[in-house]
C-alpha cells in the first residue's frame, strides 16, 4: 500500500541517521491521559450501546473471534509497554489488550459464550471521519473487497503462459524509518543502493525487461497482473499440485489503478471498471493493449512460493497473521492498528443489509484514509465475484478495552 510523502527528505533522514552511533532505545513514555494526545484528526469518537448495532444479538461472532485470537498470538511476542500501533496511539498500548485475548482464549465455542465474552472486555466506539479543512462529519467510509485467486501457473513459459512470477530481488532495500527517528515510526521506505546512496527502485517497465528478482512460475499476463493486485494467490499447476504464491515485497513505487485510467479514456464507465469489466475489456483488445494499460501502473509485487500446509487458512495479511474470510480486513495504518474489532454495516454484494465483526489484519496501497476498509472476502469463485464488484458505503464501530475507552473520554463531560 502506498504511503504519499517527501521521498527526498525522508531518504535525507536515513542517510543522515546511518552516519550517526545508534542511541539506546528510550523509556516508554507513560500513556496519555488527554484525549487531544490520543485521538488523530481525521476521526471522531462517540461512545455507543452494544443494542445500537444492528445484528449484534444474532450474527456469528466465532470467525472473528479465532481472527482476533490470531492477533492476540501476534501481541503475545510483543512487550507491554509497545504501542499498539505508534501512528494509532489512540488504540492503546499492548498491555491494554491483555485482558481482551485472555477472555478471548478462554472462550468456550458457542455464539452466545462468543458474544458475552466480547461484550465483558470491550466498549464499543462509534468511528465518524471529519475533514481536516472543513471539519464536515462523514459517518461512513468507503469499503471495497479483495480475494485470494487461483492461478493457473506453469514451470517454464509455454503457449499463454508467458508472464513470470518473481521472488523479492536481492538488491531490493525496505527502510524502517522509526529506527533513525522515532517521529516516523511505522514508515518504510523501499529502494535499492547506487554508489552507497539510496535510490528510487526500477519501475515495472524495468523489472520486466530485466533480471529482477528470481522467476519461479509462468502465468497469464492478466491473471498475474491480477494477483500483484490481490497480493497473493493459490498457484495450480498443470499436473494440479497447488501452492501459495505470498507477498514477499514490491517496489516501492505508487500504485496507479487501471481501471481509473481506463474510466479516465473514456473506455470504460466508471460502474464497469470492476475486475469483472476490467478483465473483459483487456481480453477483448489483446496482449499489445494489455501491456501497455499495465505500464500505466509502477508499482511491481514480488512473491514467494509457500506450500499450501492448510487449505483452510487465508494468506497472511500484514499483521502477519493468516486472513480469516469475511472477518478480515485491510486499513490504512497510519489511522488504524491492527488487531482492532470492528463492527462493520454495509450493502455488500448479494448481501444487502450486511453487518459483522471483523479484524483489522491487513494493509494495502489503495486503502487510504480514516473508514477505508478492503474486506477480505476468502477464495473461490464465490468471493472473486464479490469482491470484484464491492464498493459500498460502510459505517463503523471499533470495540476497544475499557482502559483504552476510559483514556478516550476522560475530558469528555457526562451528557
Amino acid at each position: 500500500m502506498s504511503q504519499r510523502f517527501d521521498r527526498l527528505c525522508l531518504i535525507g533522514v536515513v542517510l543522515l541517521a546511518a552516519c550517526q552511533p545508534r542511541a539506546p532505545e528510550p523509556e516508554p513514555e507513560p500513556l496519555p491521559d488527554t484525549v487531544e494526545l490520543v485521538r488523530p484528526e481525521s476521526l471522531d469518537f462517540r461512545p455507543a450501546m452494544w443494542t445500537e448495532l444492528s445484528g449484534w444479538g444474532e450474527r456469528d461472532l466465532e470467525p472473528a473471534l479465532l481472527a482476533f485470537r490470531r492477533s492476540c498470538d501476534r501481541l503475545g511476542r510483543r512487550a507491554d509497554a509497545d504501542w499498539l500501533n505508534p501512528q494509532a496511539p489512540w488504540a492503546g498500548r499492548v498491555e491494554d489488550w491483555r485482558g481482551a485475548c485472555a477472555a478471548a482464549a478462554m472462550t468456550q465455542p458457542g455464539e452466545a459464550s462468543a458474544r458475552a465474552s466480547l461484550e465483558a472486555v470491550f466498549t464499543p466506539v462509534r468511528l465518524s471521519a471529519r475533514d481536516a479543512e472543513t471539519g464536515a462529519i462523514r459517518e461512513q467510509g468507503l469499503l471495497t473487497g479483495y480475494y485470494e485467486p487461483y492461478v493457473e501457473v506453469r514451470r517454464s513459459p509455454q503457449d499463454e503462459f508467458v508472464q513470470p512470477l518473481r521472488r523479492r530481488p536481492d538488491d531490493l532495500v525496505t527502510v524502517d524509518l522509526g529506527r533513525f527517528d522515532e517521529s516516523l515510526a511505522g514508515r518504510r521506505i523501499v529502494g535499492e543502493v547506487e554508489n552507497g546512496e539510496l535510490v528510487l527502485y526500477k519501475d515495472r517497465a524495468e523489472i520486466e525487461t530485466g533480471n529482477a528478482g528470481e522467476v519461479f512460475a509462468w502465468g497469464r499476463p492478466v491473471d498475474v497482473f491480477f494477483l500483484q493486485i490481490q497480493g497473493s494467490g493459490r498457484l495450480v499447476f498443470a499436473d494440479g499440485h497447488e501452492e501459495r504464491a505470498a507477498y514477499a515485497a514490491h517496489n516501492g513505487l505508487p500504485y496507479r489503478s487501471i481501471g481509473r485510467e481506463l474510466v479516465r479514456r473514456g473506455e470504460l464507465e466508471a460502474h464497469a471498471a470492476s475486475k469483472q469489466g476490467i478483465e473483459a475489456w483487456l481480453n477483448e483488445r489483446g496482449p499489445e493493449a494489455t501491456a501497455e494499460l499495465f505500464g500505466v501502473n509502477p508499482r511491481y509485487v514480488f512473491f514467494a512460493s509457500e506450500t499450501l500446509s492448510d487449505p483452510d487458512l487465508g494468506p497472511r495479511g500484514a499483521e502477519g497473521v493468516a486472513l480469516t474470510p469475511m472477518a478480515s480486513i485491510a486499513v490504512d495504518t497510519r489511522i488504524m492498528a491492527h488487531g482492532v474489532p470492528v463492527w462493520l454495516s454495509a450493502d455488500l454484494p448479494e448481501l444487502s443489509g450486511w453487518n459483522g465483526l471483523v479484524i483489522a489484519q491487513d494493509s494495502g496501497g489503495a486503502i487510504n484514509g480514516p473508514l477505508r476498509g478492503d474486506f477480505f472476502w476468502g477464495w473461490g469463485e464465490t468471493a472473486e465475484r464479490r469482491a470484484g464488484t464491492t464498493r459500498a458505503q460502510a459505517s463503523w464501530v471499533v470495540l476497544l478495552p475499557h482502559t483504552v475507552v476510559a483514556r478516550l473520554f476522560a475530558d469528555t463531560e457526562p451528557a
